[in-house]
């Protein structure tokens, strides 16, 4: 049997939870091991790579995997036009779980690290050429998830996100958060990985233009979709990683 709703919201919501604590968590252990910015990032970005992979694996055949409105939003709007059945209550059910999630995974690793569980960030981001590196982030990853999708390699997605995520952070100027959700709990940290309240809704617009972005170079890409053909087969307990078809 396929994962009932509540069950899928659950595993977004603990899949966004973890990833923010991994995020947050290696950032405070890498400031606090090394002074050198590049070792710290460095860090950062390997414990974001392995544990979204994991995250990935682990939760894929239950939810998914999104962890992120923008491919939430991304996988209703490709799926609504092509009628492959994540509805609009699926959308109401994993954003607020994926954010929610995101906030909790802040505040654990503070609290693991023994900071104050909520403090708010001071590290400012609103440069414009940050905006343009989330652009570019965001347009990336939407590209790769859906082209996968296109061309029935979903199966690729836990070596592939996770690989593209540890790529974007170095090769952006904003490190990637390329991810509503996670630049939302970012700002309940003051640590290395916090992104000032002031500069959370700059950031979500630009995502919201990368994720734009990134469906057009889909259909520019790799064409129109197929029309939906009517399913014969077996139900199976795995759904597709970018674009779901439950119910």
């Amino acid at each position: 049997m396929r994962a009932s709703l509540g069950r899928r919201a659950l595993a977004e919501a603990a899949g966004s939870a973890a990833l923010v604590a991994v995020v947050v968590g290696s950032g405070i252990q890498a400031t606090e091991l090394s002074r050198d910015v590049g070792v710290q990032l460095l860090a950062n970005s390997l414990a974001t790579v392995f544990g979204l992979g994991v995250l990935i694996v682990l939760l894929g055949p239950v939810s998914a995997a999104h962890f992120n409105p923008v491919v939430t939003l991304a996988a209703w709007f490709t799926g609504r036009r092509a009628g492959d059945g994540f509805t609009t209550r699926d959308l109401a059910a994993y954003v607020p779980a994926q954010i929610a999630g995101a906030i909790a995974g802040a505040v654990l690793a503070d609290a693991m690290f023994g900071k104050p569980p909520v403090r708010w960030s001071t590290h400012d981001r609103s440069a414009g050429h940050l905006l343009l590196g989330e652009i570019v982030a965001t347009a990336g990853l939407v590209l790769l998830i859906f082209g996968l999708a296109r061309v029935g390699r979903t199966h690729m997605a836990p070596v592939a996100v996770a690989s593209y995520i540890g790529a974007a952070y170095w090769f952006t100027s904003s490190t990637a958060f390329a991810n509503p959700a996670v630049t939302i709990g970012r700002a309940f940290t003051d640590t290395f990985a916090g992104i000032a309240p002031a500069s959370v809704a700059p950031f979500m617009a630009a995502q919201a233009a990368g994720a734009g972005l990134g469906l057009a170079l889909v259909a520019v890409v790799f064409g129109r979709p197929a029309p939906a053909q009517p399913d014969t087969s077996p139900v199976h307990s795995e759904p597709d990683l970018a674009a779901p078809t439950l119910p």
